[in-house]
């Protein structure tokens, strides 16, 4: 199964266009459209709950719904716009709740990070109004996605200056969809 993990909130998103061509070249996908999800940054309380289940290997609970979804997923699209040199909150509120030792990673006796992920690939896709810096958005997944989720193949496609006076959007955007 291709997981297509959507984040952008805009109607006529451009990133979300670009996702859907990157997607177009994968095949069958499952959309998860995160807006429409019931994700709440995680509580005490939540916490809390986590350890217990975790601790007593408890890993179908619902709370785990999503780390599930997320750790069978043969192939990951995530859809982020560039927003403030991250990536929109709700992203981070999904890694928060993806993020369960013993479904999409366990530790080693040393205390490293191991995967245990199905995904072959993850694809971020992002577009940017002025120039996109890879710091605190694709940099940050890629580095999770390989150091703790075992996930080795990620790449990254975007476009940028989209919203630079002078710039065509339109073409820009249409050369990163041919470049695919």
């Amino acid at each position: 199964m291709i997981l297509y993990i959507n984040s952008c909130v805009r109607e006529n998103s451009r990133t979300d266009r670009l996702a859907r061509a990157v997607l177009d070249k994968m095949g069958k996908y499952t959309e998860l459209y995160l807006p429409d999800e019931d994700l709440k940054p995680l509580t005490a309380q939540m916490l809390d709950k986590r350890t217990e289940l975790l601790a007593g290997n408890d890993l179908n609970d619902q709370m785990f719904y999503y780390a599930h979804q997320f750790s069978n997923a043969e192939k990951i699209v995530i859809s982020a716009p560039f927003w403030d040199g991250s990536f929109p909150s709700l992203l981070k509120v999904y890694i928060e709740n993806i993020y369960a030792v013993g479904i999409v990673s366990r530790y080693d006796e040393r205390g490293t990070p191991i995967g245990m992920c199905k995904a072959s690939e993850l694809v971020y896709v992002t577009t940017a109004g002025g120039k996109y810096i890879p710091d605190f958005s694709f940099d940050y997944i890629k580095a999770l996605a390989e150091g703790c989720f075992g996930i080795k193949n990620t790449r990254l496609v975007m476009a940028e200056m989209l919203d630079i006076e002078g710039m065509d959007a339109e073409k820009i955007l249409r050369e990163a969809i041919a470049s695919i």
